[in-house]
């Protein structure tokens, strides 16, 4: 397909309104970036995202895009509460992937010459792969219905972590309106002994160090300082959003035809907000993000348990606190100025996070004032980064930024670049040890298979869109 796409600024491209799109499409890219982007679909999703009925303003792409199921990976748009549509595309398979970031006590001169043992203890308190299960007693159907309403607090209850972490965490780790009845039997058996686990794929659990700090004010009040150690965890729902979302599809494939909604691809089925179909997706939805962050929030708990024993230290000494936990999956109700008006929205972010500014309600007391923090992950031989919603990302985006450093190869082509190369070496001499279930994994996950992070977050910090914070550099890293 041909694509019209015109540059506006240096960080900003748009896809004129043509055909049945509803609205034009916006991508936030550099020039060399928009050059890589146009090499697949990703840019004709966009334009396709536009056709959803209800969208409102744009249909936006993040400067980590790349090509996904029905949306774009590194897609938003909001829905008009009252006539739009939510579509399971738009929150992708791996409801509410996210991102945990932990501050630590421990400097990074305490933690290299036990990286090694530290990268095992790790692999060994938090079960990773494919099918990992059993990081804590298989859950019954009543403690499954209990996560599913109660999110990360339910953890908290019973001794995974502090009640006060819940007010660090997006949504305080719970959305509302949960409804484990419409959520079929088979999610309910996947997910019964894989809480706690961290999967496999992109999802990992790093250890780094803050290698940089651009912003002074807002590290501080993350409690962040000079080569302290921090901890990243990213993943999601595990096997039970997994089958959700599949279950979903299904539906909302036959409520598109039910409702007459023309779109143009397949991929992209929904259903009105308001249907039957539209409401059990998003009850069903909200009890896939409630696991989600009721998994991090225990693996976060095995984390510290492993710094512990591999330190000798109590739990005061390690100080694990937990700054900040966010979506990168999910859709949620939301109020926004369109226009000079109030409107609620439902907000698709996939691949997506919120980046609110200073001042929005719903960022913790203690942030208020700096903006809601953003986590950017990046691959693991390079950095990852912390920065800052801002005033313009609520005005431009939705309060909306990117989420990492995005693909740039598929993962067959990145297996074929690591072919006859030693990866875990390759890693160990940039300073990063790795301990994953299979080597397969590694290869697929190795740098040169994702763009340079920070090419994607200084498209976003340049656009004022988010602000840089901090950079953190890997210093061991756990995988499926």
């Amino acid at each position: 397909m041909s694509m019209q796409i015109r540059q506006i600024n240096d960080t900003l491209w748009e896809i004129p309104k043509t055909g049945g799109m509803r609205v034009p499409g916006r991508v936030y890219a550099s020039r060399s970036m928009m050059e890589h982007i146009r090499e697949d679909k990703s840019l004709e999703q966009v334009a396709n995202v536009a056709h959803l009925p209800g969208i409102v303003k744009y249909s936006l792409a993040m400067p980590d895009i790349h090509w996904g199921y029905g949306f774009p990976i590194g897609g938003v748009c909001a829905t008009h509460a009252e006539d739009g549509v939510i579509s399971p595309g738009g929150v992708g398979y791996d409801i509410n992937c996210g991102v945990r970031l932990v501050g630590t006590a421990l400097s990074a001169k305490d933690v290299r010459p036990r990286i090694r043992h530290l990268v095992s203890s790790l692999f060994s308190h938090v079960p990773t792969g494919v099918g990992a299960s059993k990081a804590i007693s298989k859950l019954s159907r009543k403690e499954l219905h209990d996560v599913a309403v109660q999110g990360a607090a339910w953890a908290t209850k019973r001794g995974f972590g502090s009640a006060a972490h819940t007010d660090f965490i997006e949504e305080n780790g719970c959305l509302a309106g949960a409804d484990p009845s419409a959520v079929d039997e088979r999610p309910w058996q996947r997910g019964a002994d894989q809480l706690g686990t961290l999967g496999s794929g992109n999802h990992f659990l790093e250890i780094g160090c803050v290698e940089e700090i651009y912003h002074p004010e807002a590290a501080e009040r993350f409690g962040l300082r000079q080569d302290g150690i921090v901890v990243l965890i990213h993943c999601g729902s595990r096997g039970f959003g997994y089958q959700i979302c599949d279950d979903y599809l299904k539906v909302t494939i036959q409520a598109t035809q039910k409702y007459g909604i023309t779109i143009p691809d397949r991929q992209l089925a929904c259903a009105p907000l308001k249907s039957a179909e539209g409401r059990a997706y998003i009850g069903a939805m909200r009890c896939a993000a409630n696991y989600a962050f009721a998994n991090r929030q225990v693996i976060m708990h095995l984390a510290e348990q492993a710094f512990m024993e591999t330190f000798s230290l109590s739990q005061r000494e390690v100080g694990f606190n937990l700054v900040y936990d966010i979506c990168h999956n999910i859709a949620k109700f939301e109020t926004h100025d369109v226009d000079g008006r109030k409107l609620d929205v439902c907000m698709h972010r996939k691949g997506a996070t919120r980046a609110f500014g200073p001042g929005h309600p719903d960022i913790p007391a203690k942030y208020r004032s700096i903006g809601q923090p953003v986590l950017i992950p990046g691959d693991m031989g390079r950095y990852s980064f912390l920065t800052v919603g801002t005033d313009r990302a609520m005005k431009e985006t939705f309060g909306s930024s990117c989420h990492g450093a995005g693909r740039h190869m598929s993962r067959k082509k990145a297996m074929a670049a690591s072919k006859g190369r030693n990866m875990i070496q390759e890693l160990h001499e940039r300073g990063v040890e790795i301990q994953a279930t299979g080597t397969r994994t590694i290869a697929e996950e190795m740098p040169h298979a994702y763009k340079d992070v920070a090419d994607v977050v200084n498209v976003m910090h340049d656009a004022g869109i988010t602000l840089k914070v901090a950079k953190f550099k890997p210093l061991g890293v756990i995988k499926g």
